[in-house]
């Protein structure tokens, strides 16, 4: 519809790994999902970088997480210095990120025509 959900990044490895990603909108419309992640917990790869963007909702939360949760594993959030967030990005921090990521999660707000 009238919102989009883009995820870009360089990595080393080639580890031939299945990622997912889902959107979604909630049913009165108000708010945006985009979830990126590895279904079997960790990734493997090294991230150097990584940026992802909404377009038409402006982000209410997000979180990057070095594990996915998967099986007995748990989600690991990343540091908060890690990575940075703006109203329609989340990318990682130069200098602060540890090149680990296995999921990243944003729910944006939609606009709402006033009565």
């Amino acid at each position: 519809g009238d919102y989009s959900c883009s995820f870009t990044y360089s990595a080393q490895g080639g580890t031939n790994e299945q990622w997912q990603m889902t959107v979604g909108v909630s049913e009165d419309r108000a708010l945006f999902s985009c979830s990126i992640w590895r279904p079997q917990g960790k990734s493997y790869l090294f991230f150097t970088q990584f940026k992802a963007e909404v377009k038409g909702a402006k982000i209410e939360y997000a979180m990057a997480y070095s594990q996915a949760a998967a099986g007995a594993l748990n989600d690991i959030p990343l540091k908060q210095e890690e990575f940075g967030i703006t109203e329609t990005a989340v990318s990682h921090t130069e200098g602060k990120f540890r090149f680990e990521l296995s999921k990243l999660m944003i729910v944006a707000k939609t606009p709402r025509d006033e009565l």
